[in-house]
């Protein structure tokens, strides 16, 4: 099909501009993350006219396929992860801009062939020159495809094109070895073209936080160490570590989620008003804030933070193995697949404010939540009543499954006695706004192909993540853990993320579902 054919529109809808003309090329097209994420959220673009006219897709993997075969591959594997029913006719529009290139990623000739395909597609369907290069790969692959991208020409921005690449976490797997990608990137493209992607980001409720914050005036004059008793994030898992073994023993949780995930949802939940919302405005306040988290001291790690590993349990009333009887995973792994933390951010808003996190794999539900408590309110005006105690705020940021918001605040029962209940005002974005089928990829693809890169990572906020990351790996490398396995797979982790809130008369905020 030539690239003037009208893009087939089921929804008849379109919000936003669409993407510019541009080829995707997809390194490790063969792998899951294309197939369940990638060309899926690429549909749900075409869907409502977000694509291009003028766009294709590339896929390079060391798997042997001809166009066709990768076509029929990827028609199989969209009616199994579509994320909602596929139209047959701008399915055949999309596929039919898809081709494949074998190759491995070490051999310099299927990077000439890549050149040769790349000019064939860009004058096939006219993207003007446009390229974006998705690392779909192991990590270890990040700095060498680029570089070899480099010894082509292929990252070489002239002629009013562009060209960028996407890198997929972990970025690292310290403070060093992140600088040292950096730095090995940086000879090769500048920091403009570098799309550090994290796939929490294109999440709605996490976008939304900067609308919450700034476009209501109710919620941040009370934003602050004035009002606000602590912060609470919480990223909670009920998958193990499935097929992962091998790789995820050689991460572990707090290097899996910490510098990446949670950093970017501490980072927006605290950051200053930025002076726009250009890419560069919000990151410079993002990075502000984890420049200004308190690094710990060795004694600090041994008191403020807590590390788990589960033992055999109950999920969704299926029995789990432990952690040390998954698929390659040694039987005395010391590798932690809980975390919790208590940091300090040393600012004007936010001194004396602790910000509490955990993370766990094998957790009774699959939930992501960020709790602000507000401070208790004065007791003395209820002191000759039947109020025995009153109950603080709570604002829940409710990012998955189900994204919302919800306010928890005090309401005076029924009745001719002074009796307080807890009210709980819940709003769920699908209620309100209906289901936009999304696999949480849609917006970041979307951005990178108009060049938004305000909720990619830049290379300062990815070293500032692991500067606070680094000391308590340090430590814990230095002393290893005693009593794993120290949960049981089904529970909330193990009892010293308790203990880490109730020193300080806190809780954890647990949710059901």
């Amino acid at each position: 099909m030539s690239h003037t054919a009208v893009l087939p529109s089921p929804t008849g809808t379109r919000i936003g501009r669409p993407g510019d003309p541009c080829v995707m090329v997809i390194f490790g097209a063969a792998g899951d993350l294309t197939r369940r994420k990638l060309i899926p959220a690429l549909y749900n673009l075409a869907n409502e006219q977000l694509l291009s006219r003028e766009f294709a897709i590339i896929g390079m993997a060391r798997s042997p396929m001809s166009n066709e075969q990768f076509r029929d591959r990827m028609s199989q594997d969209i009616r199994q992860f579509a994320t909602g029913p596929v139209d047959s006719d701008l399915w055949e529009w999309f596929v039919r801009r898809m081709y494949y290139v074998q190759g491995d990623f070490n051999d310099s000739g299927a990077y000439s062939r890549l050149q040769d395909a790349l000019q064939k597609v860009d004058k096939e369907h006219n993207t003007h020159g446009n390229f974006f290069f998705y690392l779909a790969t192991a990590p270890e692959f990040f700095g060498l495809v680029i570089e070899q991208l480099g010894r082509c020409g292929l990252v070489t921005e002239d002629n009013n094109h562009w060209r960028r690449v996407i890198v997929e976490k972990p970025f690292g797997h310290d403070v060093e070895s992140a600088k040292a990608l950096n730095g090995q990137i940086r000879k090769v493209i500048e920091e403009k073209q570098i799309y550090r992607i994290d796939h929490y980001l294109g999440k709605e409720t996490v976008q939304n936080i900067l609308a919450f914050r700034f476009a209501n005036g109710i919620f941040e004059p009370i934003w602050n160490r004035r009002y606000i008793d602590h912060v609470q994030i919480s990223v909670a898992e009920v998958v193990g570590v499935e097929q992962r073994g091998g790789y995820y023993d050689q991460s572990g949780a707090l290097r899996d989620m910490v510098p990446n995930h949670i950093m970017q949802l501490i980072s927006l939940t605290a950051m200053e008003p930025p002076i726009s919302f250009r890419a560069d405005a919000v990151r410079d306040e993002q990075a502000k804030i984890l420049h200004a988290i308190q690094p710990l001291s060795d004694q600090e790690v041994l008191t403020r933070t807590v590390r788990g590993q589960y033992g055999e349990g109950v999920v969704a009333g299926q029995r789990v193995n432990a952690y040390r009887e998954e698929p390659d995973v040694p039987h005395d792994s010391r590798t932690e697949t809980f975390v919790a933390m208590k940091l300090q951010i040393d600012n004007w808003r936010w001194a004396d404010v602790p910000f509490y996190l955990r993370t766990g794999k094998c957790m009774p539900v699959r939930n992501t939540h960020i709790v602000i408590q507000f401070r208790r309110a004065p007791f003395v005006l209820f002191r000759d009543t039947p109020v025995e105690n009153l109950n603080p705020n709570q604002l829940v940021l409710h990012i998955q499954p189900e994204e919302g918001i919800s306010l928890r605040f005090a309401a005076k029962t029924p009745g001719s006695i002074m009796r307080l209940g807890t009210v709980d005002m819940n709003f769920e974005y699908a209620d309100y706004f209906g289901v936009t089928p999304s696999t949480g990829y849609e917006r970041l693809l979307h951005d990178c192909m108009i060049g938004d890169a305000t909720l990619f990572q830049r290379a300062d906020m990815v070293e500032a993540g692991w500067c606070v990351v680094n000391p308590v790996l340090d430590v814990w490398k230095a002393l290893p853990p005693r009593n794993f396995p120290n949960y049981a797979a089904g529970t909330w982790g193990p009892k010293e993320a308790d203990d880490l809130l109730e020193r300080d008369g806190r809780r954890w905020r647990n949710f059901d579902k």
